[in-house]
């Protein structure tokens, strides 16, 4: 079978992580990767292709590079555009969209080069084909990528369509829901699911808004494939083998494990709004792990362990202008939101690790004084890092029947 060059984009700062994942689901060797500021390419077949689509849960989408060169002017972008054979990948009949991203691109106007690359598709199919592809700017059947550097361009088939944190499972969301992807990475980075005794450990997100960390988490723990309930832009393509694809999504099938009836979900999400907590909950039963993640409201200051052995606590909470809906702490501003956070859990969560997505601001010298890693995950208006805290103290059980941390 033909190889090809793919390109994999990465959430911001994760690139490393995706490398880890590719290496990991097409058996491929690790120092083969090119790993790249914003992802990470490498050279396989279609069969890959594939499988990446399916089972990728930190890509961004998987791009095919068909053309790689030097250029000058728009002239030399058609030209390239206009000798590739995109009669082997699409009819006529197939409705397409040029987009287009640069750095340090000499041209007046990148959105005349895009057109120019249109412009080299359509002629190419008149010529070959007898009639040129329609442009559809909302659906389209195929989406082209041109990338414009200083002296050099890429021209990119993306196989994906739409972006791949669309499981197809999110219809409920919040304001600001991570993206799928996102949370992907940042699990990836935590190493969970860890072991105790072949046991995975628990994991809680007191922040879960619509439930994104939660449910990726528990999909991870089933072998559900991100891409199980969604369609792929390659299912429009020429090169599409039906059976084949048919094939792989019955081997994912397989591999997925049911939760064992009537065992306590080991992954735990909270939220002070109770409308999320049901979106939420809506969510993960389309997702398919309603039975392995329990989901109740309730404020991140106020809610205890829910199970007694120490595991993982990753968050991705309110901070700036959300600190609004931080519940008892809503009404006393970032700092204050912070100190509470860290005095809670000092008191109540000891023996657990915190994940936390946030800004890279200050965080309140009480969290600092634990042990901490940053890890770079987003760099945007805001840059977000994530932070690790090991929490102090050991977890006992209360009168009540929750746990709770003997430390001072």
């Amino acid at each position: 079978m033909d190889c090809f060059d793919l390109y994999l984009p990465a959430p911001g700062g994760a690139a490393e992580l995706l490398a880890d994942e590719i290496a990991t689901l097409l058996n491929h060797p690790r120092q083969t990767l090119q790993v790249q500021r914003s992802g990470v390419a490498l050279r396989a077949d279609w069969d890959a292709v594939l499988r990446l689509n399916l089972h990728s849960r930190i890509a961004q989408r998987v791009l095919v590079q068909l053309h790689a060169g030097p250029y000058h002017n728009e002239d030399d972008i058609y030209a390239a555009a206009a000798g590739l054979a995109w009669e082997d990948w699409f009819t006529p009949q197939h409705t397409i969209k040029v987009e287009v991203t640069a750095q340090r691109c000499p041209l007046r106007s990148v959105q005349f080069a895009a057109l120019r690359v249109k412009d080299a598709v359509c002629d190419r199919l008149r010529a070959r084909r007898g009639a040129r592809p329609s442009v559809d700017t909302a659906r389209p059947d195929v989406r082209l990528h041109l990338h414009l550097q200083e002296q050099r361009l890429l021209i990119l088939l993306d196989t994906s369509g739409e972006p791949l944190f669309k499981r197809g499972w999110r219809d409920d969301q919040g304001d600001a829901p991570l993206k799928e992807t996102l949370a992907a990475a940042v699990l990836a980075a935590t190493g969970w699911p860890r072991t105790v005794d072949e046991a995975p450990l628990p994991l809680v997100d007191p922040f879960c808004g619509s439930g994104t960390l939660p449910i990726e988490a528990a999909q991870h723990l089933l072998r559900l494939a991100p891409g199980r309930a969604r369609r792929f832009a390659f299912e429009r393509l020429l090169p599409h083998d039906a059976s084949r694809w048919q094939a792989l999504r019955e081997q994912a099938r397989a591999a997925e494990r049911p939760w064992p009836r009537g065992q306590a979900p080991l992954i735990h999400g909270s939220d002070v709004s109770f409308r999320m907590v049901d979106f939420a909950r809506r969510n993960a039963q389309r997702a398919g792990v309603a039975e392995a993640v329990l989901l109740r409201g309730g404020d991140a200051l106020q809610r205890l362990p829910p199970v007694a052995t120490p595991g993982v606590l990753v968050l991705n909470p309110p901070y700036g202008e959300r600190i609004g809906a931080a519940g008892v702490a809503g009404a006393l501003g970032a700092d204050e939101f912070w100190q509470r956070l860290a005095a809670h859990w000092k008191a109540h969560w000891g023996g657990w690790t915190a994940w936390i997505l946030s800004p890279d601001t200050q965080l309140p010298r009480r969290l600092r004084l634990q042990a901490t890693r940053r890890l770079p995950l987003f760099n945007g208006p805001i840059e977000c890092r994530l932070w690790r805290f090991a929490l102090q103290g050991r977890t006992t059980k209360n009168d009540h029947g929750e746990y709770e941390n003997d430390a001072d």
